[in-house]
């Protein structure tokens, strides 16, 4: 059942900071998506007049991107459920993910289309931070930056059954 929401009843602006540059090939660009996405190198740049808000950000490891999916498809907004990306029958995995509620999944299709990406900071050169892990497309707008430390994952992470069973390398509730 995929149904479709206006969960808020409040409605905000807010300005993007910089752009993305690089990151995936666009889905009609005819090139194949790397399959392992933190291995994609961008580049993101942030815009002049906030360009002072990134000094210190050099000494930080990895930085959370959230950016506006200003290229969802208009059938996928709102969906409240989905059957999870990346969780599809494989060597290791004997069935398809559940269908389950979008916050339990990285699914671009949200009632708000906003991305958070974790990606490792490889080096700052002026308003412009050269990034390995950036999974979305180029040009979409970047709405906020936040550095990672490592005291946001203290402990042991879990995962629900059906996600572990499709992601090795994470241990189930």
């Amino acid at each position: 059942m995929r149904a479709e929401a206006d969960c808020g009843v409040m409605s905000y602006a807010v300005r993007p900071v910089g752009v993305v540059r690089g990151g995936l090939p666009p889905p009609d660009s005819g090139v194949a998506r790397p399959k392992d996405s933190r291995e994609i190198e961008g580049r993101i740049e942030v815009f002049p007049e906030c360009a002072r808000a990134l000094d210190g950000v050099e000494g930080f490891s990895h930085l959370f991107v959230l950016s506006y999916l200003d290229r969802q498809r208009e059938g996928g907004k709102g969906l409240l459920r989905v059957r999870p990306r990346r969780h599809r029958p494989s060597q290791t995995a004997t069935a398809a993910a559940p269908e389950v509620g979008v916050f339990a999944t990285d699914s671009p299709a949200r009632p708000n289309p906003i991305g958070l990406t974790l990606v490792r900071l490889v080096r700052r050169e002026g308003n412009v931070l050269v990034v390995r892990g950036i999974d979305v497309y180029d040009g979409t707008p970047v709405l906020d930056l936040k550095p990672y430390r490592s005291d946001y994952m203290a402990g042991n992470h879990a995962v629900p059954a059906w996600a572990a069973e499709h992601d090795p390398e994470r241990e189930p509730l």
